[in-house]
């Protein structure tokens, strides 16, 4: 009687060999990747399929393997995973309309207050109020742009 499963699984020693093993965790990680999207379990997948062929081939100790996985992985990550998702993603469309104008810097013009004031963005002259109601900005200051609330820059000037 063979103890510990199937026959096809064991190999002469009778012990589930190495590269099988190997092939299993990187079908899971495989599989995973799958419900992630994110190409990092697929890069696991990719050491592990290396530390499979690299247990079939050379029929080295776990701790080999391990190596193999660990490096392979690594550099799949660091090079091949970056660029895969600029591939895959395409460019990040640019930030247009109000949502480009946030954060950028702004030079006041005119006294900027709770009810009043004006700054000069990206070339035009827009209203304008603090973003702290109490916080007042004189002509030639330099502030930043928090959000657009309708037609009106929300500035801020960061000590």
């Amino acid at each position: 009687m063979v103890r510990g499963g199937p026959g096809w699984l064991r190999d002469s020693l009778g012990t589930v060999p190495g590269a099988l093993i190997w092939l299993i965790v990187a079908l899971v990680l495989g599989v995973a990747e799958v419900l992630t999207g994110d190409l990092f379990l697929v890069m696991l997948s990719g050491g592990a399929l290396a530390a499979a062929g690299a247990h079939w081939l050379f029929d080295w100790p776990v701790w080999a393997d391990g190596a193999v996985f660990l490096v392979v992985s690594v550099v799949l990550l660091a090079l091949v995973r970056p660029a895969l998702k600029r591939r895959l993603l395409g460019h990040v469309p640019e930030t247009t309309g109000i949502k480009a104008l946030e954060g950028k810097s702004a030079t006041v013009l005119d006294r900027v207050a709770r009810h009043e004031g004006q700054v000069k963005l990206d070339g035009e002259v827009w209203t304008a109020r603090p973003f702290n109601a109490d916080d007042v900005y004189e002509p030639g200051e330099q502030v930043t742009v928090m959000h657009i609330d309708g037609a009106t820059a929300v500035v801020w000037k960061n000590a």
